[in-house]
């Protein structure tokens, strides 16, 4: 591990495990420079990481400080001179402006050379129906990529694959039963909350402020499956932080609740490492992660993935095994073969270079 990210962490643990209570100042960046036998620019890049997640603010001339808190009202730790109102946020919003997206699809060229080398390769393969929850190399691709790229540990039988998010929401809301309220965010992206409503779920809409959902919103939920998009939620762009994770993780233990996971862009994050899941955080097996490979790949590919926590398997497949995957096995063995061979990895650092520079 690269000596930022060792300092980067070695913080978030102090400041996650209380060594540091919210609001302490942090050793400067001198001083953990000596400390570690480093430069100055490593830990400011450990800084900045820690900044971009919001463990950490900084004031000029003044040094870094830590930011990471959990909702006072919600916990039941109300804090003096914290109030829920700080994290309240006025949107004054118009809803024909979209967040920033300067992402960039795969090129043709490496496309159309991959499905002609499935055609040639896998040729026995392509038509064979795939199995209920997708094709088996695809899954087990997946699950080397995120452990690889995303520090996310999942097997290839956690995996599901679907044409598309919304058709995963389904598989979600017939598993999971109809008799649940979903938490959804507001403002949000409104197929969430249809696809939900269609199927004849009773849903909350929960109020965004500028970290996540306001604490006192989630206090108040009747609701029992949260569905939340932690990074750049559309079409407000709010992210998440690092402490609003955490309440979201409790608000599952303490109600028995379920989050699903909604993590369509944090691929694009222009930060040098990948985005903390909830998922990789969660270690009671209460969070569902959904990604799609339509922003990463094309629009035209109406593919998404879901990792089902290991002690639901059992009740997704009681639910839903018997669905036939809607997906062309070539396209899934087109994915498979992108993810395989290293043309996706190279293609989401590329974007991820040009980003960082843009800034």
């Amino acid at each position: 591990m690269k000596k930022y990210l060792q300092i980067y962490e070695g913080i978030k643990k102090d400041i996650v495990e209380g060594a540091y209570k919210t609001g302490t100042k942090l050793p400067s960046k001198r001083s953990l420079a000596e400390l570690w036998g480093v430069s100055l620019v490593t830990v400011e890049h450990a800084y900045n990481l820690l900044i971009e997640e919001g463990y950490v603010n900084t004031m000029e001339k003044s040094g870094y400080f830590v930011a990471y808190q959990t909702g006072d009202y919600f916990l039941g730790e109300k804090k003096t001179g914290v109030s829920e109102s700080a994290n309240e946020y006025n949107f004054e919003f118009d809803y024909r402006i979209k967040p920033d997206n300067r992402f960039e699809y795969i090129s043709y060229d490496i496309y159309s050379r991959t499905v002609r080398k499935v055609l040639s390769f896998f040729a026995d393969e392509v038509f064979v129906k795939s199995p209920a929850f997708g094709n088996l190399r695809l899954r087990r691709e997946i699950s080397e990529y995120l452990l690889r790229s995303r520090n996310i540990k999942a097997s290839y039988e956690q995996i599901i694959i679907g044409a598309g998010a919304e058709y995963l929401y389904q598989m979600i809301a017939i598993t999971l039963g109809t008799d649940k309220i979903y938490g959804v965010e507001t403002p949000g992206y409104r197929k969430i909350k249809e696809v939900y409503e269609a199927g004849g779920i009773k849903t909350d809409s929960l109020k965004l402020g500028k970290n996540g959902i306001i604490s006192s919103q989630l206090e108040k939920t009747k609701a029992r499956v949260l569905h939340i998009t932690p990074y750049r939620s559309y079409p407000t762009g709010i992210t998440a932080s690092a402490g609003k994770k955490e309440e979201y993780l409790k608000w599952s233990r303490k109600n028995d609740g379920i989050i699903i996971e909604d993590d369509f862009e944090s691929e694009f994050t222009p930060s040098r490492k990948s985005v903390d899941t909830l998922y990789s955080m969660d270690d009671e097996q209460r969070v569902i992660y959904v990604n799609t490979f339509t922003q990463t790949i094309s629009p035209s590919v109406r593919m998404a993935y879901m990792i089902v926590p290991e002690k639901m398997l059992d009740l997704f497949n009681s639910k839903t095994g018997i669905f036939s995957c809607p997906v062309a096995t070539l396209e899934q063995l087109v994915v498979a073969q992108l993810l395989s061979s290293g043309d996706f990895e190279r293609h989401i650092n590329r974007v991820r270079r040009k980003i960082r520079n843009l800034k």
